[in-house]
């Protein structure tokens, strides 16, 4: 493979990880609370696109693909576990809000809604969950794959492209985010963001149940 088929591939990887999506919104909720935190469920997402591509690489995918019933369950299996992050973190933000009135008084921080190893863990099932993920590695990957070239190792050399591209983006969008609360560092202000950031993952979960189910 070479460099100007990787950095073609990246290109492409950059221009999709700008669009808006659950990994997105996922690590901006996260990270408003704790830039670490972000930062984590940046690593989980990528390093379960590695995952996905290996999959392509050994067959599975395509597998994934022919069956449409198994990419209905799927897609809404992942579209459930959107929502269920969605409503647990309005859940969290409310707990969070009255834990902060408390913490007024006593001069201590707000409880943390997000560990790193949870946030590591959710950003990995947002996108294992996600069979789109899957399908576009198996759409776009042997547009890269030499002839005659190994498949799995050309496939995990271009997970790792993505899983790259991917982080480094996310990891810029949990800076920014924490940074930018911290300068509107209103209670009012935080409340509506993170609540809107929950409700959009909820929102796109249930969007994903719905068409997994009508189709």
């Amino acid at each position: 493979m070479t460099l100007a088929s990787l950095a073609a591939f990246a290109g492409l990887c950059l221009v999709l990880s700008v669009t808006p999506g659950p990994d997105t919104f996922l690590v901006l909720r996260i990270a408003l609370n704790r830039p670490s935190a972000g930062v984590a469920a940046a690593a989980g997402s990528a390093g379960a696109a590695i995952v996905w591509a290996a999959l392509v690489g050994l067959g599975l995918a395509a597998v994934l693909e022919q069956s449409a019933e198994l990419f209905r369950w799927v897609k809404i299996a992942g579209g459930l576990y959107l929502l269920y992050l969605g409503l647990s973190s309005l859940i969290k933000t409310r707990r969070a809000a009255k834990a902060a009135v408390g913490s007024e008084d006593s001069g201590k921080d707000a409880p943390l809604a997000y560990s790193r190893l949870s946030a590591f863990g959710a950003g990995a099932f947002s996108t294992l969950l996600n069979p789109k993920v899957g399908l576009f590695y198996l759409a776009v990957v042997p547009q890269f794959v030499p002839h005659g070239g190994d498949t799995l190792v050309n496939s995990l050399l271009l997970g790792a492209v993505e899983a790259v591209v991917a982080f480094a983006y996310l990891t810029m969008i949990a800076v920014i985010a924490f940074k930018a609360m911290r300068w509107l560092k209103r209670p009012k202000v935080s409340t509506v963001v993170e609540r809107t950031s929950s409700g959009i993952i909820a929102g796109l979960g249930v969007g994903v149940v719905a068409s997994g189910a009508a189709s």
